[in-house]
């Protein structure tokens, strides 16, 4: 649902305890940045985030400590040749007085341009729990001839460095951040880039850093800075970007670098989830309900559509739009479905905006509700409001060998392309398809989809092997249609 936490990461899970408490889910966030260096060429940085509480803790010295196993591979995309390696143990710092802390690493890999597989298994070596697993895929650009940026690394830390470690960098120590959602508690991005250049004399380009509004695809003019730079091979760029005034909402920062022509020689993206309740909170008793909205929406049917705001709605305004629909009271529902579109679209159009979205609801409605949910309560509909429609469905509703499916291609979403998303129907009756996967950053990513499509005519043994069980069936060939996008 929209209103789940975008993050630029692959979340890993596996079963451990804390401080000999109860089993806990093991959980590290994964993420990975390219950059350039003269005398070594592309290299990437891998970055683990450990929440420190999923693991056990023994009694050392000064307190306690935590032991992590690691093992990095990374395979070329097609040949699945190993092209870099590293295995080795991890002590977290020293925790004290009870205080568990995340806690992070960073290892740094030269690869030539290309797309690879990053493969990581991690265990927690105060238990005897299994090592977990996971993948994420990396892509190595090809550098421009003249001038190009690396990728934008957002820092939870950043301060001149003291003591050289693996987080310094240019000066500084760099402890990434790795989530890219921004609660109403931070008021600043902390970004680090560094600039390239490939001319035989330093040349003067100008520098342009802007913030988009995600939906509207409008520039904050306020959080627009130009500046000049001289670069000489590498020059490393670092910016503290204040949101304090950011309305909740999905943004892209965007940086660019421009010619002396004005020509756009590169551009880097970071895409950001802001909530900043402070601006958001709807308040539909002080509002003055418009005759327009009041005529829209029928009195038997308020709190359903106040509901269907859902699955486009942010953290915080889920959490308000829930405690409403408590009340049962139809007048404060329909002054918040208006409160909330006119705050959506900053005030213009609001009533337009939302017409657009009630006719979708509509649709939703007719194609995927059933005797249990709502339309916008299923995942297909959620997926369809959220993202707007697919460019593309394959149905499969009989197979010999697979449950009912549905394969969903986007060709764009937000600053993603090529997305798809697997949905079934393991239950065969009452049109109740639920998401099986998703490639897209932030959904359901369930690398055994193909195995449990044909879970009737599959056996199961190996639960660690995605392809475990994926025999051959007469009919199935949902693989083949999932790869031809």
């Amino acid at each position: 649902m929209k209103y789940c936490i975008y993050i630029c990461f692959l979340l890993l899970a596996a079963q451990s305890s804390v401080l000999g408490q109860k089993k806990q889910t093991l959980k590290a966030y994964l993420d990975h940045k390219s950059y350039y260096a003269p005398n070594l060429g592309n290299y990437v940085e891998i970055q683990l985030q450990f929440v420190g509480y999923t693991l056990k803790y023994l009694p050392v010295a000064e307190g306690l400590q935590s032991e992590v196993a690691i093992q990095l591979t990374v395979r070329t995309g097609a040949g699945k040749e190993v092209v870099a390696s590293d295995a080795y143990r991890l002590q977290s710092p020293v925790m004290r007085d009870s205080v568990i802390d995340d806690f992070y690493e960073l290892k740094r890999f030269a690869l030539k341009p290309g797309t690879y597989e990053l493969e990581v298994s991690l265990q927690d070596l105060n238990t005897t729990e299994p090592a977990m697993t996971g993948k994420q895929a990396i892509y190595v650009g090809e550098r421009r001839a003249d001038m190009d940026i690396s990728d934008i690394q957002v820092a939870e830390v950043m301060l001149p460095t003291q003591t050289e470690s693996a987080f310094t960098k240019s000066g500084y120590e760099i402890i990434p951040r790795i989530s890219n959602y921004f609660p109403v508690e931070s008021n600043s991005i902390p970004v680090y880039f560094e600039l390239y250049e490939s001319l035989p004399e330093a040349q003067a380009v100008g520098l342009k850093q802007t913030v988009i509004d995600n939906q509207t695809k409008q520039e904050i003019e306020s959080l627009t800075r130009y500046s000049k730079h001289e670069i000489d091979q590498v020059l490393p760029v670092i910016r503290v970007i204040d949101i304090s005034a950011l309305n909740s909402g999905e943004y892209v920062l965007q940086f660019s670098v421009i010619s002396k022509t004005n020509e756009v020689l590169s551009t880097r993206e970071y895409f950001f989830e802001r909530a900043n309740d402070r601006l958001t909170d709807i308040t539909p008793e002080n509002l003055v309900l418009d005759p327009a909205f009041q005529a829209s929406i029928a009195d038997d049917s308020v709190f359903f559509y106040a509901a269907s705001l859902i699955p486009i709605s942010r953290p915080a305004e889920v959490r308000n739009l829930i405690s409403m629909l408590k009340k049962k009271d139809g007048d404060v529902a329909r002054k918040y479905i208006q409160g909330f579109w006119i705050t959506t679209s900053n005030g213009h159009g609001a009533y337009e905006a939302w017409m657009r979205y009630k006719t979708q609801v509509i649709l939703v409605q007719r194609l995927y509700g059933n005797n249990f949910m709502d339309g916008f309560e299923t995942d297909r509909g959620r997926v369809y409001l959220q993202y707007g429609p697919p460019n593309s469905i394959i149905a499969r509703e009989t197979s010999p060998s697979e449950y009912p499916y549905e394969i969903w291609h986007y060709d764009k979403i937000r600053q993603f392309s090529n997305k798809r998303f697997v949905f079934y129907n393991p239950d065969l009756v009452n049109n109740a398809y639920r998401l099986l996967h998703s490639d897209l950053i932030g959904e359901l990513q369930n690398y055994r989809w193909q195995q449990q499509l044909t879970k009737r005519n599959s056996a199961n043994n190996d639960i660690d092997s995605p392809n475990d069980g994926n025999i051959d069936h007469y009919g199935g060939n949902s693989k083949e249609l999932y790869r031809q996008y």
